[in-house]
Formats: structure tokens, sequence, C-alpha cells
């Protein structure tokens, strides 16, 4: 569909060259002589871009564009005059206007400054757009689960994100949604629309690290070639997010110290002070108290990161939780790789529960990827999981087997089977199938033994 430009002009003759002109660019054109007439045009069928003199006979040009970016405050606007006060192109500017241009003006320029104009434009909207996918894709709607540790960790996160908590600790084994957690808090806060910055202190050496975080001066060291923002400048009202901050060397971490005291830093190589104005949210699988008596980390810096702390548990701890994981899991790659599984089939749900999840959610999330990619159709089936999560379906019975023997004495064996059966029973969530494959006998079997059970098995 063809742009459609706004000229509001009292000079007919502009109008009309400048009209027929953008015409022939492939162009809709509407002009009027005056404010009003300008602004009714607008307001009944809004342009994608207004050209307006700053002269007009009822008003002029400054108000007007005022008005029309009350309707529409991302329409680009491009202001002519024949009267080239500088007082007058810094108004226009400061009230949204795009470009200023003088009359009488050439028709390329005009031109020029049309296209750039609608460029910016579709710049402006493509980051938007970016900023608010990024900002669902962090979002609490995509924080999933039902256990009760869970919930307490989301409604910690929400009141931290308000709060004016300024450091803040993540704690969690690799793969529990640290960086998750620190966005959904950055994205909750006042800052939100502020920078979000990121950096992994165990993949840069220290001097490369400080050098990041402090930035530097022109001359700081062999190669700094010119004057560097750090990180800690550029989150200037956001989030700074040191993840694996466990890894951070101990004369660093004394800075850091320093920093988060008095609020001040300095690039490396400078000698003015620079205020710190951002929330620090460091992360770390690591266990920093072991690490405070290892010698590795400072004591005094871990009370101060940790005023707000907050423990991620390991999937194996939140087993509840990972059918539901699983299923967000295949939404999500439905829509990027465009397919329609439903869910997972029961067998594959009690497979995924009996797993004890070493690489906890992100392990999780790519299975489920690499199951939607095979030639999953309508649901997710054991041919789709990897060898070593098949496996873990026998982890019940070693559990079962590992019990201590202190526990069934004094106990007869057919007391001793019927708790094994029944045990069996509630760890598979009442699969009569899976248990009797647990338990070596026929499907037939379980169920006559349970029946003999009674009213003690009804809830199996």
């Amino acid at each position: 569909m063809p742009r459609k430009i706004l000229i509001v002009d009292d000079e007919q003759t502009i109008r009309w060259s400048l009209g027929e002109s953008l015409k022939s660019e492939g162009y809709t054109v509407e002009d009027t002589e005056n404010g009003n007439k300008g602004l009714k045009s607008f307001s009944e069928d809004p342009a994608d871009l207004a050209i307006l003199d700053l002269k007009l006979p009822d008003t002029n040009g400054i108000e007007l564009l005022k008005e029309i970016k009350k309707m529409d405050p991302d329409v680009p606007v491009i202001m002519m005059t024949a009267y080239g006060e500088i007082e007058t192109a810094v108004e226009a500017i400061k009230c949204g206007a795009y470009d200023f241009l003088l009359k009488p003006f050439q028709i390329p320029k005009m031109k020029i400054a049309i296209k750039n104009a609608f460029e910016q434009s579709k710049l402006k909207n493509e980051l938007h757009e970016l900023k608010e996918k990024n900002r669902e894709e962090y979002d609490f709607k995509n924080f999933v689960g039902k256990s009760r540790v869970m919930l307490e960790v989301f409604e910690r996160v929400k009141k931290v994100g308000k709060s004016k908590a300024s450091t803040i600790l993540i704690q969690g084994e690799s793969g529990t949604g640290k960086e998750l957690v620190a966005r959904a808090i950055h994205e909750s806060s006042k800052g939100k629309n502020k920078p979000f910055m990121e950096i992994n202190c165990a993949a840069l050496p220290e001097t490369l690290l400080e050098s990041e975080l402090f930035g530097h001066e022109k001359g700081a060291f062999t190669d700094a070639k010119r004057r560097k923002k750090g990180l800690l400048e550029l989150a200037e009202g956001g989030t700074i997010f040191l993840d694996e901050i466990g890894e951070m060397g101990v004369t660093l971490q004394s800075r850091l110290l320093r920093v988060i005291e008095n609020k001040t830093f300095r690039r490396v190589g400078g000698v003015k002070d620079l205020r710190l104005n951002a929330r620090v949210i460091s992360a770390t699988n690591r266990n920093l108290k072991e690490e405070i008596s290892k010698g590795n980390f400072r004591n005094d810096l871990y009370y101060r990161l940790q005023v707000i702390p907050i423990d991620l548990p390991p999937l194996r701890e939140r087993k509840e939780d990972i059918e539901l994981l699983a299923n967000h899991f295949i939404k999500t790659f439905n829509r990027e790789f465009k397919k329609n599984i439903r869910t997972i089939s029961a067998e594959v749900a009690d497979i995924l529960r009996a797993y004890n999840w070493p690489g906890n959610v992100r392990e999780l999330k790519n299975i489920i990827e690499r199951a939607v990619l095979l030639d999953a159709e309508e649901s997710i089936k054991i041919e789709h999981l990897p060898s070593e999560i098949v496996e873990g379906r026998d982890q019940i019975s070693e559990e079962i087997a590992a019990r201590n023997i202190d526990e069934l004495f004094p106990m007869s064996l057919k007391e001793m089977e019927k708790m094994l059966i029944l045990n069996t029973l509630d760890k598979t969530r009442g699969n009569k199938s899976k248990s009797a494959r647990i338990l070596g006998i026929s499907r037939q079997t379980l169920r006559e033994k349970v029946k003999s059970y009674g009213d003690e098995a009804e809830d199996q």
C-alpha cells in the first residue's frame, strides 16, 4: 500500500510542484492550505508523514506539529519555512520534528529528507518490536511452575523488581534460569526502559574483565587507542548483571566492593570519579560460603551482594513442574519451527520425572527442542528422547532398593511385598504398566494383588 504524505502550505505552487513530484515516486499525496484543514485531514485519515510550513494563515507550524504529535507521536514530520531562525528550528526539533528545511528548497533534497525520515521511522518500529519481544520473553508469564518453592521464588522476584534494592544475588545450579530471573527483575523495575548490561565473569581474563566493567582511558595500557566506557557506565539508570560472579578474581573483587560501597568508580587509567547509577545483580552456580572458607571469595563482598538473595532450586527438587515446563517449551518451539505438537505422552512424562536432570531446566529445554525437530507429530514419544533420559526410568526401582533395611524391620515378607507394591504405585503416580515393569510382574498379577489390599490401595 502506497505511503501517504500530507502537505500543509499556503502557497499553491509549492503544494502542486512538491505533490506531483512525490506522486511520481509512488506516494499518495494530500495537500491543504491551512492548519485547520490539515489537522482535520490528519484526524480523519492519518498520513504516514507530514510536511508543514512554519507560517500558516490560521496558525503556525509548531502548533500544528504539536497537535499532530498528540494524535500520533511516531509520525515523522518535516518543517519548512522561508525564515531561517535557528531558534525556530531548535524548537521544531524539540517538539518532535524530524527535519527542518529552508525555502526555497530543492525537491531532490526534500525527497532525501522524506526517505531518511521513513528509514528512521522503520528502524524505530523495528527496535520497538524487538524490545517488546524481548520484554515478552522475560515476562512473568514465562515463569512456569506450580511447586511451592517456585511460587515463592516468583513472588520474591516480583517484589524485588519493584523495590529499590540496589544489589541482588541469585544462586542456583547451571541451567536453573538465573539470567531469566535477572532480566525479569529488570523488566519489572522502574528502569526497564534503561540498559540491561550483562557480562560473564568466567568468560574473560581478569585484566580484560576489569576493562569491560570499568572502561579505560586512552593510553591506559598498550592497546588502549581511545577512551572506552565500561558496562558500569553504560548501564546508567538500568541494570548491570554479573553472571558467574564466583569466578571473579580476588583483586577485582576488592575493586567491585569499593564501587558498591561508595557508588563511584574510575575508568582504568582515569582520575575522575564516575557515579554508579545502576542496580547490580550477581549470579553464581558456586556455593559462595564454601568459596569464602577456601579463600577464593571475599566475605565482605558476599554480604554486600546478597542484600536480597534469591535461591533457585534444581529441577530434581521441583519435579511437579517438569510436565508444565515440557509443554511450555513445546508451544515455544511449535511457533519457532511451525510444528503442531500437542503434548508429551504419559510414558514420556513418567520418564522425565524419573530423570535426575543434572543440566536442570536448560537441559529439559534442549531435549524438547530436539524432540520437536525430529519426527514428532501429535505428541512426543519415547523414541524422540535421548538414551540417557530413557535409562532414567529405572531410577525408581533403584531408589526403592536403596532404602535402609532398618526401616523394614520387623516386617513379614507379605507385608514387605505389599509396601513395595504400594510404594512403587505411589512413585509412578498409579501407572500400573510402569509399576508392573519395575516390579518384574505382569500387569494382571499386579492388578490382583492391589485388589487384595482393598481400601488401602484405592488411592493408588
